[in-house]
């Protein structure tokens, strides 16, 4: 049996190539959308790709299972879960008719090459929720090696259950989910230990809130040392731990949820943006247009194509990006032209595909030789913060995740995580200046340009509240 798992450090996600080396078949288990990986990396293995399988509907990334059933790939899905959680894409070729599929039920199995594949029901993350237990049957085995869990069981964590309610809208679903989990989590204690467990996530993903920077894990260890499994020693712990401190969802998260359930458009291929001259740029509006500049926050503050949004192309940058960025919003790339590729990959993983162009990051001089004008950010050290503070009363606003800033916050300051900023604007007051802080300064400069953007006047924090503790500036807490 061959396993590999491709992992993509910026959405922290893993997918899993499981191929059955006699037959040269093989499956891709939760696949991203950009799918040639996963072909060039089983053709490297003497493997063809026949089949694709989801553990759920995803909120953090546009699935790739179509883009393979177009291919020929037999689709295999959950039929577990009400209406509102039936993949609706199946009778939808882009040429007309049926992909080849098959949905699961708790229990089904189906087999790739001599590898049989067991669904098996796993509700509380999401309402039609399955692992699948793996069985190398072609090496003899009768009893499953592994597990590829998808978001139900992560290394240190589980999925959390509340993203019904808080990331698609789903009212008061938080609740009854975390009871269904434990639920889900009381079986769990039946399987047996030696199992390996591959999660569809590690450390860094919003899908949990403690998730492991391990990439695998056992169910032996997962049930010893896994806080939110011991938790589940009785129903309401559990249901008060799992729900507790769980992070704002990114904006984008709810719109993945649609797009995955609907089917993703076939894109057929990564695109190709053209690159754009200094003449282009300047035709570009960054009021209509994402103008994403990708450089330094020293060079963006110091002078940018107006409405640009400061988005980094590190880890963040797709969760940023896909929160930051309105669907219907053309895009332009300011950026190094040999990360063009990674950039334009990292889009179209959470839906982001009207790519208009790009602009060479190294030629920002020629674009303001040219007439392109530029505008900067304002920032203030602690010491000049404390002074507007005084002097112009601005609107604090901290970016920071709800459970930051519990432990401590600038007096007066109102929260709102600047991966939700984008849908809440209207609690931000145009007619005074805002002071924008974070933890360090790098979420809250994201959040000034996007600010700018639409139109206030706004300064970030240098250093943020590292920056302003060290200072010994006064905070307060949230009771």
């Amino acid at each position: 049996m061959f396993l590999r798992m491709v992992y993509d450090d910026k959405l922290a996600e893993a997918a899993y190539i499981i191929g059955c080396q006699r037959t040269g078949e093989a499956i891709v288990i939760d696949p991203q959308r950009d799918v040639d990986r996963y072909e060039a990396l089983a053709a490297a293995n003497g493997l063809r790709i026949v089949a694709v399988a989801e553990t759920h509907i995803h909120a953090d990334f546009v699935s790739g299972a179509r883009e393979l059933a177009e291919k020929g790939a037999t689709v295999y899905l959950s039929d577990e879960g009400d209406a509102d959680w039936k993949y609706q894409w199946l009778d939808r070729k882009a040429a007309g008719g049926k992909y080849a599929h098959r949905l699961l039920k708790d229990g089904d199995s189906f087999t790739i090459g001599n590898i049989e594949f067991k669904a098996m029901h796993t509700p509380g993350h999401t309402p039609e929720h399955l692992c699948f237990m793996v069985t190398d049957r072609g090496g003899g085995a009768d009893k499953p090696m592994g597990v590829a869990t998808g978001d139900f069981v992560f290394v240190g964590d589980l999925g959390r259950p509340d993203l019904l309610e808080s990331a698609a809208g789903f009212k008061g679903k938080a609740d009854a989910s975390a009871h269904r989990l434990f639920g889900t989590v009381r079986k769990f204690m039946e399987w047996p230990d030696y199992l390996q467990i591959w999660p569809a996530h590690g450390a860094g993903s919003a899908c949990g809130k403690a998730l492991g920077a391990v990439p695998s894990t056992t169910v032996g260890y997962e049930r010893m040392f896994n806080p939110a499994v011991r938790a589940a020693e009785s129903e309401q712990k559990f249901v008060d731990f799992i729900l507790d401190a769980q992070p704002e969802p990114p904006l984008y998260f709810a719109r993945m949820k649609r797009e995955n359930k609907m089917g993703p458009k076939v894109l057929g291929g990564v695109p190709k943006p053209p690159p754009l001259t200094p003449e282009d740029l300047k035709n570009v509006d960054g009021r209509k247009a994402a103008v994403i500049d990708t450089r330094p926050w020293a060079a963006f503050k110091a002078g940018h194509v107006p409405g640009a949004l400061h988005l980094p192309l590190n880890n963040s940058f797709s969760t940023d990006a896909g929160s930051l960025i309105a669907e219907s919003e053309p895009i332009i790339l300011i950026v190094d032209p040999a990360r063009v590729g990674e950039a334009v990959r990292d889009l179209i993983r959470v839906g982001l595909d009207n790519i208009a162009g790009w602009f060479d990051a190294g030629q920002m001089e020629a674009y303001r030789v040219a007439g392109g004008r530029l505008v900067p950010t304002e920032e203030k050290t602690v010491a000049d913060a404390q002074k507007m503070l005084d002097a112009a009363r601005p609107f604090v606003l901290d970016v920071r995740r709800a459970a930051e800033f519990k432990e401590g916050h600038i007096a007066g300051a109102t929260n709102i995580a600047h991966t939700r900023l984008l849908s809440r604007l209207d609690e931000v007051p145009k007619d005074r200046p805002l002071l924008v802080n974070c933890r360090s300064g790098a979420r809250s400069a994201r959040a000034c340009a996007l600010l700018q953007k639409h139109g206030y006047e706004c300064t970030n924090l240098a250093g943020g509240m590292l920056a302003w503790e060290q200072a010994g500036a006064a905070s307060s807490r949230a009771s």
